[in-house]
């Protein structure tokens, strides 16, 4: 046998060898996750799309079709299919990963990919689109393995202040006493879809109640610490003028109860929060709020009011993560927050609660920022605001025709505004990519449309 021949008989064994043995590690990682001969037990085909105000995954065929974001469901132990058209031209993909599935971009116009998956495990979890952006955008889904169960998706209280909640005006009236009753309590809370973080509170809420006085007012504040709780709380509010706020005379130990009085010496809207040390740490777990302190004669009425407050978490685990979120303290100090939440969860203000109001109507929003650590930009998208009571002076003249503005940790503004067009008008710190750590709400307008303002003139892709 010639040198030549015996040296490619030599390379086509290597390359056999080769070939056989990548065969060989695929099969294993084939077997470890699907047996290749197994097909589906369920199959669901979604489409993307591009509509008015969002990105979307719609159903494309069964008892799914023309579903946005529908609910997949399959047995625990089943092999799932989830077949992927692209149905707008952008790149996008679907994941699952709590199942290890993930497929591959599709970026064209009527491309498609497949995952095929174990559901191994019962429970309710996420389908999204992992290219930045998309899911804030709107695509998400609910994949529910078993029997579908609310429980999975919000195994926790919801501790989200209603952004409705904005108590009172005082109109009016005279001067007068007036008692506002707190209580400090450690609550375990719905955080996100599957996961729940334990918060501090004031009257179980985040933020905490809006409270409403008068300047003028002579103002007790009675604080009780929940039986339940296992730390000293307190409360130190910007509208009281006398050591730390309130926050020397009230650090209360669980179970028991502190009062002091003050007198509402300034208009304004105010910030208050817990004064208990380390006090970042109190707050970052939700302990703040903002109390409103009117002017003589009351503020000019609105259509609607709204009460938003900005706030941040430091979790142990990563974000996204499911079940019970623990502080981490090394993150808080280094200010990297896993969440940027308004009124205290990520979807509080997208699927928890609704901001609704109709076309003409006047809008009024008191933002505050809790933090602890983290200025914000706040901006309403598609809107201008007509009024801006920078840095929440009340007797200063407001700014007018303002599309921006910065509130500081701490710090509050409020804003007015006329909605001339309906939709769905995004919240945000305009700070961007705080979206994608859950810094996002809505606010709805319903009505007619007027041309004259706003006109599409291309026809949505659906």
């Amino acid at each position: 046998m010639s040198y030549n021949v015996h040296r490619r008989l030599i390379a086509t064994l290597v390359f056999f060898v080769i070939v056989l043995a990548c065969q060989t590690g695929v099969s294993a990682q084939l077997d470890k996750a699907i047996p290749g001969d197994v097909k589906p037990d369920v199959s669901y085909t979604l489409r993307t799309s591009i509509t008015a105000d969002q990105l979307v995954f719609i159903g494309d065929t069964g008892a799914i079709k023309g579903r946005i974001n529908p609910d997949l469901s399959a047995p625990e132990g089943a092999i799932v299919q989830i077949n992927l058209i692209n149905g707008d031209g952008a790149v996008h993909d679907i994941v699952l990963p709590e199942f290890d599935a993930e497929s591959e971009n599709v970026n064209a116009k009527g491309a498609a990919t497949t995952v095929i998956f174990k559901a191994g495990k019962n429970g309710t979890f996420e389908y999204y689109c992992s290219l930045p952006g998309h899911k804030a955008a709107g695509m998400v889904g609910r994949f529910i393995v078993g029997e579908a169960r609310e429980k999975d998706r919000n195994d926790a209280a919801s501790i989200s202040q209603n952004p409705a909640a904005v108590g009172q005006p005082v109109g009016t009236r005279l001067p007068r006493h007036v008692t506002l009753n707190l209580e400090t309590s450690e609550v375990v809370g719905r955080l996100a879809d599957g996961s729940s973080y334990k918060y501090w509170t004031f009257n179980g809420k985040v933020p905490g109640p809006l409270l409403r006085v008068r300047v003028g007012d002579k103002v007790t504040v009675k604080l009780k610490n929940a039986d339940s709780s296992d730390n000293v709380h307190s409360i130190d509010l910007h509208a009281a003028t006398g050591p730390g706020g309130g926050g020397t005379v009230t650090q209360v130990a669980p179970g028991q109860s502190k009062s002091f009085t003050f007198k509402a010496l300034k208009p304004g809207l105010y910030v208050y929060h817990c004064a208990t040390p380390m006090v970042a740490q109190h707050i970052s777990n939700g302990m703040y709020g903002m109390i409103l302190v009117e002017p003589e004669g009351g503020l000019p009425s609105v259509d609607k009011e709204f009460y938003v407050m900005q706030g941040e978490l430091y979790t142990q685990h990563q974000r996204d993560s499911k079940g019970l979120q623990a502080q981490s303290v090394d993150k808080l100090l280094a200010e990297n927050p896993d969440y940027f939440v308004f009124n205290g969860s990520v979807d509080a203000l997208t699927k928890i609660h609704k901001m609704q109001v109709n076309v003409g109507d006047t809008v009024r929003i008191y933002f505050g920022v809790g933090g602890p650590n983290a200025t914000s930009s706040f901006h309403v998208i598609g809107e201008i605001f007509d009024r801006v009571y920078n840095q929440a002076s009340l007797t200063s003249p407001p700014l007018t025709d303002v599309q921006t503005t910065t509130v500081a940790p701490g710090g509050a503004t409020m804003v007015e505004f006329k909605v001339d067009y309906p939709g769905r008008y995004m919240l945000v710190d305009h700070a961007l990519a705080r979206v994608e750590k859950g810094l996002v709400g809505y606010l709805t307008v319903e009505g007619e449309k007027d041309p004259e303002i706003f006109q599409a003139l291309h026809k949505r892709n659906l």
